[in-house]
Formats: C-alpha cells, structure tokens, sequence
C-alpha cells in the first residue's frame, strides 16, 4: 500500500508540471518564438486572397471562444478582398459574421444537419458583389452530404463569382478542405474540383482556389491540382517560404507547408505571404493565414 501511495504521489508530481508545462503552450503565448513575417502594404491595382484555417476548437488548450478577437484582428490587419476560411463551426460562423460586418459570406456546413464545418468564402460589400456560388462535396454524389471515398471526414469545396462594383473586374474564389487521411479522397477531391471548373466555370475565367489540403507538395493531389492552377508562393514577384501549420510547436513545423493559394488564367501573382506574427504574442489558430496579392486581368 506505501508503495503504490509513493507511485500515486509521483505520478501526481509529474500530472502537475505537465501541467504547468502545458500551460505556456496552453495560453497560447510564444507565437514571437517564430520568424516574424508581418503583413505587407496591397499593392494598387490588386486583389487579396487569404486562406485560414482557424481551427474548429482550441489550440493546445486554448478555446475557440478565446481566440475569437485574435482571429478576427489578423483577418482586419490582412484586410484581404476575399478569404476562404477552413474549420468554421456553426459557432465561428456566427461570431465572424458578428465581428466582421463589412464582409458578406457564402458557404454550407458539410454534415447536412446544421452541426458541421463551412469553408466558406467571405468577400468585402464595399468592393464585390456576389454573382453566384454554392457549396459541393467532395465525393461521388457533390449535390447532397456525402463522403467521398476513402475520406475520414464528409468534405467540401465553396465557389463564390465576385464581380467588382467599380471597374467590374471579376473571378471566381473556390475554398476547400481537403482530407486528412484518405490519399483516394484527397486525389480524387483535386479531380472533381478541376472537373468542376472545366466542365461549369465560363471560359477564360479568372480563378482562386484556397485551401488546406492537408498534403505536401510532393503529393499526388497536389500534382493534380498543378497540373491545372498555378501556386502563387512559387510563382509570386514577392514570396516567402516557410511553413503553414506549426501546432503551436515552432521547433518541429517549420516546413510543414499543406495550404495554398492557386490560381488559373488570367492572373499574375505579386506577393505572397505565410503570416507568422501572433496578436499580443499569442498564437491565431495552429495554422497561419497565407495570402496573395494578384493581378486579375
């Protein structure tokens, strides 16, 4: 019995530094542990294009209902035109339509019942109107809730065709969240969303597809999707290279590149960039936002 009071004793000991060791992460403090790359200044004549994973609850601890302000003020400080957001509950939803009122939104939760993820694209009232859109899913039957293939998760990809009020330029902003775990879903989703775009979207269209893909370059879905579009961090004037999901773990994930910003037809890219920088030293979500600055012709 004294023995296993000891061991109790003990593992009590070393629960409470894990603790308190989990604690620093768990406060999300440290984000300035990162190379601080910083929001550039838009250039005149372009458009920008932000992808975010704000992650669906906490990071390392620390709640969604936490992080709300800290997303929000990195979204307001990129200032983009138009951003696909990955993960977005139906309560991220509320509160990035209650927080950022300039900006219409369109996208469905991928459940079908109310309860699942949107990736859902946002675009700025002032600039864009909104032509057309409509959310699919990534499997064999697109119109309705459904998984696709050997996909752990029900997946979905949302259009949106902006057009501006002022000199009426136009393209068409795709987001998407991809697989985690299925390589047949993930190769096949790049299929279908390529398939989509050719067989729907008007010829010589302008077109922005973001996304955490969940894959490397190296990947097979990630070849499909080049095949077609263009990646704005290898193409850009201005670009950055440097890691889009760090699980608030600087150490460990500095190259662990899996979301994108690609474009097709009638866009040149300017500038890219992975933004790094927390809000008041704390991490945003356990991806960074990315961004392009494009030209749309």
């Amino acid at each position: 019995m004294l023995f296993q009071k000891i061991i109790s004793l003990f593992l009590a000991i070393l629960s409470f530094f894990a603790s308190f060791s989990n604690k620093t992460w768990g406060d999300a403090y440290d984000a300035d542990a990162f190379p601080q790359i910083g929001v550039t200044e838009k250039q005149d004549g372009t458009v920008r294009v932000c992808s975010f994973n704000i992650r669906c609850a906490d990071v390392n601890g620390v709640e969604m209902k936490d992080r709300i302000r800290l997303v929000v003020q990195k979204i307001l400080e990129i200032d983009p035109d138009s951003f696909g957001v990955q993960e977005a509950t139906p309560a991220w939803m509320e509160a990035l339509k209650a927080m950022l009122p300039d900006y219409g939104f369109i996208g469905k939760e991928r459940e079908g019942d109310g309860t699942g993820e949107s990736c859902a694209v946002f675009y700025k009232k002032e600039r864009w109107t909104l032509r057309y859109g409509d959310t699919k899913w990534l499997s064999e039957t697109p119109d309705e809730p459904s998984l696709g293939w050997d996909g752990a998760c029900k997946r979905v990809f949302t259009y949106a065709a902006l057009k501006n009020k002022y000199n009426g330029e136009e393209y068409i902003h795709i987001n998407s969240h991809f697989d985690h775990r299925g390589p047949q879903a993930q190769k096949n989703g790049a299929k279908e969303i390529i398939d989509f775009v050719r067989s729907t979207m008007p010829t010589g269209k302008a077109i922005v597809f973001t996304a955490d893909m969940n894959v490397y370059d190296t990947s097979e879905a990630y070849r499909t999707m080049t095949s077609y579009f263009a990646d704005a961090r290898k193409t850009a004037e201005d670009s950055v290279y440097y890691g889009t999901f760090h699980a608030a773990h600087p150490e460990t994930h500095e190259n662990a590149i899996i979301d994108y910003v690609l474009y097709y037809d009638k866009i040149e890219a300017k500038t890219f960039r992975v933004v790094t920088e927390g809000v008041d030293r704390r991490f945003v979500s356990d991806h960074f936002p990315i961004y392009a600055d494009l030209i749309v012709r």
